[in-house]
């Protein structure tokens, strides 16, 4: 609980930091109460801080599984390859290209942003196109503008059977749901 507490809360996810944090100090409460009413032996203790220690690395591997977040990828590759980026667009990946100076040529720059749970996707499509390509991972804090921007945010689910009205009022735009 508190790697995934610290792993929350460096990602400024409040919710799931206090939920996570509310678990991690009942297990805390529990586990002293059980380590401190009585007469502990040695073994007793060493026991409880294996358990400590093995419980953060479990809690880093869960994290990992649920992937939260998302990840910007730089791959820098020595031509060009179209087919490459058509098929990171096709499969919903948001691809900018640069051109660069090398030190022997000119390089192309992706900048790819993507969520956490399809790094290991990206990387395989980038390998089998571009094998020799260099790429680096890194994680953004904040997101503003750009194509995958209504991507992130999530969309309320609404009923089939209702249909958004727009109409203009002032110069903006003001959506209503008719009820069936």
């Amino acid at each position: 609980m508190l790697a995934l507490r610290t792993i929350c809360m460096v990602k400024k996810l409040t919710l799931l930091t206090s939920i996570f944090g509310i678990l991690e100090s009942l297990i805390y409460v529990l586990g002293l109460s059980i380590v401190l009413s009585g007469e502990q032996t040695l073994l007793e203790m060493i026991v409880y801080a294996l358990g400590f220690g093995l419980g953060l690395i479990v809690g880093i591997h869960i994290e990992d599984r649920l992937a939260i977040g998302f990840t910007s990828v730089v791959a820098n590759i020595r031509e060009k390859n179209e087919a490459l980026i058509q098929h990171l667009r096709e499969k919903g990946f948001g691809v900018t290209v640069f051109i660069g100076e090398g030190r022997e040529s000119s390089r192309y720059r992706l900048d790819i942003l993507t969520k956490r749970s399809k790094e290991d996707e990206l990387m395989e499509i980038i390998s089998e196109y571009e094998p020799s390509a260099f790429v680096i991972f890194y994680e953004p804090k904040r997101f503003q503008g750009g194509f995958l921007l209504d991507l992130m945010k999530r969309k309320p689910r609404r009923s089939k059977t209702m249909k958004p009205i727009i109409k203009k009022t002032n110069s903006l735009q003001e959506t209503e749901i008719n009820k069936p």
